[in-house]
């Protein structure tokens, strides 16, 4: 991934009792450009928090630094990018309304203080882009992905063999291990070659 020239944006609102420039304060600032999109640092605790509170349906907590959450929200915007130019993914409402509820009451119940400050419109919002992206890559990716009987075979028999190994594993299990591997690291791959064609400014953040 790389990195541009560090800077800072700073939105400005004047204070009602200012009375000089100088009494500006500062009121957002800047976590990342993406190819002239803008990540603010609240999308960034934002999304660390929706990560540590396990608000996707079937996940578990991520913790996640700042600078760990907002190098995975750039890997979802640039996918986000590419999906609006290829208007390739789509969202299935009734999942959506599903998963949406599911994550609201996780962000209910999550004890971290930053889940209180997250609406559930925002919640939704978020489970939105989180469908939109496991559809990008399931049509972009996952659908090139292949896995061949005799692959499978030859890890049924390595698994099978191994020391201390229990009952022979499904075929079907480990057909679906394998093959949600190699999405995986396709997914990544696709990251990988994604960032480094794009443009991207860092600004400096510490770790909180």
């Amino acid at each position: 991934m790389k990195t541009g020239v560090a800077t800072v944006l700073f939105l400005l609102l004047l204070s009602p009792a200012a009375g000089r420039a100088e009494e500006y304060r500062a009121y957002e600032s800047t976590a990342a450009s993406v190819n002239g999109e803008v990540l603010f640092v609240s999308d960034v605790l934002r999304e660390a928090c929706f990560l540590g509170c396990a608000a996707m349906p079937g996940t578990g907590a991520e913790i996640l630094s700042p600078r760990e959450a907002r190098d995975r929200l750039i890997l979802d915007t640039l996918a986000l990018q590419e999906q609006r130019k290829l208007l390739l993914g789509s969202v299935d409402n009734a999942a959506l309304e599903r998963d949406a509820r599911e994550a609201e009451a996780s962000m209910a119940a999550c004890p971290a203080p930053c889940s209180r400050e997250i609406s559930p419109g925002e919640t939704r919002e978020w489970i939105r882009r989180q469908l939109l992206l496991r559809d990008f890559f399931n049509r972009r990716v996952a659908v090139f992905v292949e896995v061949k009987a005799d692959e499978v075979r030859k890890e049924v028999a390595r698994r099978a063999s191994a020391p201390g190994a229990g009952a022979k594993p499904a075929w079907e299990q480990v057909r679906d291990e394998l093959h949600s591997e190699r999405v995986a690291q396709a997914i990544r791959n696709w990251q990988s070659r994604a960032a480094s064609k794009s443009r991207l400014i860092l600004s400096p953040m510490e770790d909180r």
